[in-house]
């Protein structure tokens, strides 16, 4: 374990060869006494089970974790278990939860005899009005350069085809909707982190799939948008189970499933486009108004990184490391029994009234919410709309003289990726963060 230390954390996502030069250079290094180490992350447990939350937080804003211990650490930021639950109780909600995905899973095997059965689809197998698409045989193999590759119709036929063939007209307008889906879910797929050698295996790319296009099921409301599958990624890497990796990845879309809502007329993400409009007007109002000025007032140059929360801004392993730098500031103890009361369900302002265990349980980010008291009718705005405006605060100066039109400041952005340094984005997004909250009590 030692040895790994002061070494880049690729090694843990292996690149395949010929993408190395595409991606973008990996700053996170796993550091000793500042990384959460597979010891001290089971040292920071009770013979129990429970959990010192508080200590543990601290160590992974200080380091990050070591990825060894990622994808369980991971589970407890993203809300699937209590730090104050047993290691026996745990064990218990663990298996229950993997019964009900399997009975999700076995669900949508009925209406759709492809999911679990190691191969996914990226063509349509239905119409709009219900009608089943014969012989949709664009199943993809692992290799995305050549495009949709087809299969022979021989005795190779891959299992689940003819059954997908046989399918009816359907009239119910909730299988429709989901079905019209699923191609769009296989295209997306085999874009995703396809630089990683762990997605040459088939294997992964159809656990993806399955994952998406169950969780597009269950959620009636949003079901799959774009972007879903780059924050999915990363929970099929870190966990070998798959029905755990689908509850973390449930867990996650729980703070950011608003962002896919889509309605006639706009998309979810706008509102947090709007706040971060907001945020900049506050805090740098000279940014705002050249921004307004060049055609940039409604912020959409920033919908890709609120949306898939700056996987594209880093390499793999620091997007990582940010995501879980950020969990930790925003972590709050009391999110868990809302959680269960509402499944799927945004979380009120109200609700963060006076219900603290114990703000030392919680995140940086967080305490400074609590300490300041939630008093609009909104909940507390997340970290990741303040890493934004810390990205557009540190590019002021060269977005004030070099933007003269939104093609300017989509560029200036772009020539980010890869020079980022997630750490100094959390601090910035730390300090504009109680900056706002500052000026935004005096008016």
């Amino acid at each position: 374990m030692w040895r790994d230390y002061g070494v880049s954390a690729d090694s843990f996502y292996e690149i395949r060869p010929e993408c190395t030069s595409d991606v973008p250079i990996t700053r996170f290094k796993i550091k000793a006494g500042k990384t959460l180490s597979a010891r001290k992350w089971h040292a920071a447990f009770t013979p129990e089970g429970y959990l010192d939350i508080g200590r543990t937080l601290k160590r992974i804003y200080r380091g990050g974790i070591h990825p060894s211990i990622r994808g369980e650490v991971w589970e407890f930021l993203l809300g699937c278990y209590d730090p104050k639950s047993t290691f026996e109780e745990r064990d218990q909600i663990r298996q229950l939860r993997r019964r009900q995905y399997a009975t999700w899973k076995e669900e949508c095997r009925q209406l759709f005899p492809l999911v679990g059965s190691g191969r996914y689809i990226a063509a349509p197998v239905i119409t709009e009005d219900g009608r089943p698409i014969q012989d949709p045989l664009d199943l993809l193999e692992t290799n995305p350069d050549k495009g949709l590759v087809v299969f022979p119709q021989d005795n190779n036929r891959p299992s689940g085809v003819d059954a997908v063939n046989n399918l009816e007209k359907m009239t119910d307008n909730r299988v429709v909707q989901w079905m019209l889906t699923l191609h769009q879910i296989g295209l997306d797929v085999v874009r995703t982190d396809r630089t990683l050698v762990f997605y040459e295996k088939q294997e992964n790319l159809s656990k993806l799939w399955d994952i998406l296009a169950i969780y597009a099921w269950i959620d009636k409301d949003v079901g799959y948008g774009q972007g879903m599958s780059d924050l999915c990624s990363p929970m099929i890497v870190l966990l070998d189970d798959e029905a755990d990796a689908f509850w973390c990845f449930e867990r996650l879309m729980r703070r950011l499933r608003g962002n896919f809502r889509c309605t006639g007329s706009s998309v979810g993400v706008e509102a947090q486009l709007s706040h971060l409009a907001s945020i900049t007007q506050v805090i740098d109002p000279k940014l705002h108004k050249h921004l307004e000025h060049v055609g940039g007032g409604d912020y959409l140059f920033a919908f890709r990184m609120l949306m898939v929360l700056f996987r594209r801004e880093f390499s793999f392993c620091d997007s990582l490391y940010l995501w879980e730098m950020m969990w930790a500031l925003e972590y709050d103890p009391d999110l868990f029994s809302m959680y269960e009361k509402a499944r799927l369900a945004s979380v009120r302002a109200e609700d963060y009234k006076g219900k603290a265990k114990s703000i030392r349980q919680c995140g940086k980010f967080e305490r400074e919410n609590k300490k300041n008291g939630a008093k609009n009718a909104e909940a507390p705005l997340p970290i990741s709309l303040f890493l934004v405006a810390s990205v557009l605060k540190d590019k002021s100066a060269k977005l004030l003289q070099e933007a003269r039109g939104l093609d300017d400041v989509v560029k200036i952005l772009n020539d980010m990726t890869g020079n980022l340094d997630a750490k100094k984005a959390c601090n910035g997004a730390m300090k504009l963060h109680k900056k706002y909250l500052k000026k935004a009590k005096k008016h």
